[in-house]
């Protein structure tokens, strides 16, 4: 059973940074794509970044591109947000996911149970 755990959300004034972490179990982690989306109240989940299998490819959103860095690390089977330069429309719940298929960036069935992040201006 595949399990997502989600860890270092929390209050931070804009301009600060916070580190989220992402704890996977349950198959192969070096073999799927990982990513994280986030929701802000009233609004519907949205992509912010992933990052290939192994870590050769990454992707941001717009919204969050030269202040949000996504790595891996295989071996301990985590996946990190860096965030930087945060903003109060940053504000969300951000998600751990991960695609059902191996080596694709698409069908995220797995998902984490989510983190706060809340950015005051």
């Amino acid at each position: 059973q595949v399990q997502l755990v989600e860890s270092g959300g929390g209050l931070v004034q804009a301009g600060g940074s916070l580190r989220l972490s992402c704890a996977a179990s349950g198959r192969t982690f070096s073999n799927y794509a990982m990513a994280w989306f986030r929701q802000a109240p009233g609004k519907e989940r949205e992509f912010v970044s992933h990052i290939s299998w192994n870590g050769g490819t990454t992707d941001y959103a717009d919204s969050v591109k030269g202040r949000f860095t996504i790595s891996r690390d295989n071996a301990k089977k985590m996946v990190y947000l860096q965030m930087n330069s945060l903003k109060p429309e940053d504000t969300a719940v951000y998600y751990c996911a991960s695609p059902r298929v191996p080596l694709t960036f698409s069908q995220y069935t797995f998902w984490g149970q989510g983190t706060q992040v809340t950015v005051s201006s």
